[in-house]
């Protein structure tokens, strides 16, 4: 089963070359399946959706049905939130009661001797997922313009989940978020290094120095961006499902922003930043990342404050989780050829977040 996707865009279709895969033993997963959820019968195909650099997610095909399978990498550590496969099915399923465009958790399997580690079955939200930098045929500016006005809306009900709401409460501390974002983010850096990047240190010393005061506290996703959205295959303009909770948890929106901007390319940048896949926002129509601050902050109806923080530590962030996969890659704990450049990612990436410190 194979799409045939445009240039530039992967349907949301499981990728070719379905068969064994150390991350997940057939006959164990399927003998869990057929007890946990009878109702969707024996595995017909299992396969890994192309893409994505972390949480190992696969498309189930069964006698009766469909559905998704998450799973943590190989040879990612246990504890921390990014791989926590249990509470990123408990975020879903208290989403769509929030007004939030999310799968649904159908069945969570906290015993890792199962497959090798914990995992939950969702289900299947058929779409359209924007990958790239090249324009799908049938893709307008104007389609653009409406996209990524959707894109500030639905991050904005995002952030409509406040603490206010005892399930978002759970998920964590909201008091001295920023301060633990820049402290965090600096020591995963610091465990994670493989070679010497004066950027990075330089850019962790100005976020350090430089803290705003906190904007508020919301569920914030803390990974959304264009190919983390699920697009309806009739109007490509409407959002109808965020993928991707594993870093969600209660914190400042305004660094949840910066996240974005960090992800956002615009045609001026880098030829390097758009070959890392994210290119798709640098295409006519879309917002800038001036644009798009602008509008959430008026959108959202936050007081104005200047972009420069926030989005150096986007890019920051972003830089440390390809530092983290290429130091994986580095050990021998991966061997995904897609990695071996990532080192490089994270030199560009601190230029690019210095950049943006100096306005």
């Amino acid at each position: 089963m194979t799409a045939q996707p445009h240039d530039g865009e992967a349907v949301a279709r499981p990728a070719e070359g379905a068969g064994l895969d150390p991350a997940v033993p057939l006959a164990p997963f399927g003998a869990w399946l057929a007890e946990t959820l009878p109702e969707l019968g024996p595995v017909v195909e299992l396969t890994r959706f192309p893409g994505g650099f972390s949480n190992l997610t696969y498309h189930l095909r069964t006698e009766r049905g469909e559905a998704v399978l998450r799973r943590p990498p190989l040879g990612a550590l246990p504890g921390g939130t990014a791989h926590d496969m249990p509470r990123e099915a408990r975020i879903l399923g208290a989403l769509a009661l929030r007004g939030v465009p999310a799968p649904e958790p159908l069945a969570i399997c906290e015993d890792a001797t199962v497959i090798g580690a914990p995992f939950y079955v969702m289900s299947y939200v058929a779409g359209r997922v924007l990958r790239g930098a090249t324009p799908p045929p049938d893709l307008t500016p104007a389609h653009f313009t409406a996209l990524s006005h959707a894109f500030v809306e639905t991050l904005i009900a995002i952030h409509g989940a406040t603490p206010a709401d005892p399930v978002i409460a759970c998920l964590g501390k909201p008091m001295g978020y920023v301060a633990r974002q820049v402290e965090g983010w600096t020591e995963r850096w610091q465990r994670a290094r493989t070679d010497e990047v004066p950027a990075m240190e330089a850019l962790a010393s100005w976020l350090a120095a430089q803290q705003p005061s906190e904007s508020g506290a919301c569920l914030v996703h803390n990974d959304f961006k264009y190919d983390n959205l699920v697009l309806d295959p009739a109007d490509p303009t409407r959002i109808i499902a965020v993928l991707d909770w594993e870093m969600a948890t209660v914190g400042d929106p305004l660094l949840d922003v910066g996240t974005a901007l960090g992800y956002w390319v615009e045609a001026g940048d880098h030829p390097a930043f758009r070959s890392l896949g994210l290119g798709m926002t640098a295409l006519p129509g879309n917002l800038t990342r001036a644009e798009l601050w602008a509008r959430y902050l008026a959108r959202s109806g936050r007081s104005m404050r200047p972009m420069a923080f926030y989005h150096a530590f986007g890019l920051f962030k972003i830089a440390v989780i390809a530092q983290q996969i290429f130091a994986r890659y580095r050990k021998g704990q991966s061997t995904d050829a897609r990695f071996a450049r990532l080192g490089e990612a994270v030199q560009l990436l601190a230029a690019m977040g210095e950049r943006a410190a100096a306005g």
